[in-house]
């Protein structure tokens, strides 16, 4: 069999190439900021039940290597969403703090939803971390509204 060279008909467009690009340009910014506010989340938490946020604590939570926790760290802070002293740990800003409680809230929301619905606790708790940063602020609305009922 022989591989015949593509057809004009069959090559996307450049309109189609560009608008592929930015679909996937828009897929890595998600993940991205999905990553971060699940860092945001876990540094908050650390610090409420820890005492405080350091970056080996990230490290083992997350599974990752400290190099990565770093390197998050970096772009979380030129991003004003933390702050890092030598020796004394990582903090939220304000920016980040507010951030941290938003993401929280939607984890909570989709959580209950989730339990309410009859998933197992443990369940819900793993797929509520997936399904929190692609749920709309309309959807959490109205997860709490059935919720309310």
């Amino acid at each position: 069999m022989t591989n015949l060279p593509a057809t004009p008909e069959s090559r996307l467009s450049s309109t189609e190439i560009e608008t592929h690009a930015e679909a996937f340009q828009k897929s890595r910014d998600d993940r991205r900021t999905e990553l971060m506010e699940d860092y945001v989340e876990l540094i908050a938490d650390l610090i409420e039940h820890a005492g405080e946020a350091r970056q080996t604590d990230i490290a083992q939570r997350l599974g990752v290597t400290q190099p990565t926790v770093a390197k998050m760290l970096k772009r979380l802070a030129e991003e004003n969403l933390i702050t890092q002293r030598p020796y004394r740990g990582v903090f939220l800003t304000e920016e980040g703090h507010r951030l941290a409680v938003a993401t929280r809230r939607r984890h909570e929301i989709v959580e209950a939803v989730l339990c309410r619905l009859g998933v197992d606790p443990d369940t819900a708790r793993n797929d509520a971390e997936g399904i929190e940063h692609h749920v709309s602020e309309k959807t959490l609305e109205a997860f709490e509204r059935f919720l309310k009922a």
